[in-house]
């Protein structure tokens, strides 16, 4: 086994790729491997993008995160603290923040490439 065991506290964080409305901060970056915190604040609604070749699991810790995505974004659910959210690999969509209160989640991705691909919006 090799590498190093770390501790990552929130002020070794480095600023995550951007998207509009949305504070990524990145606490761990190997091959195949993604891991950060994100936050929005009250009422914002983020940039479309997706996130290329990587899965990604999102674990809402506080705020509400509505995802929107498919056809012509029309579909969309909402996330509160405790849940679970799986977004695929290539899966076009944005968050909302529909809440009063800021938006906070942590997320893991798995795959290679590049982690955040900004885009116009999906197709209809």
């Amino acid at each position: 086994m090799s590498g190093e065991i770390r501790l990552i506290k929130p002020e070794h964080r480095r600023p995550g790729a951007a998207t509009p409305g949305m504070v990524r901060e990145e606490a761990i970056a190997v091959e195949g491997l993604w891991a950060g915190f994100v936050r929005s604040p009250a009422a914002i609604v983020a940039g479309w993008h997706h996130h290329g070749e990587y899965e990604t699991a999102i674990y809402v810790l506080a705020g509400r995160f509505q995802m929107e995505f498919g056809p012509g974004g029309r579909e969309s659910f909402v996330a509160g603290p405790g849940d679970f959210i799986h977004v695929p690999a290539r899966a076009i969509h944005r968050e909302r923040n529909p809440s009063d209160e800021e938006l906070q989640a942590v997320v893991v991705r798995a795959g290679r490439g590049e982690v955040v691909v900004n885009v116009d919006g999906p197709e209809d």
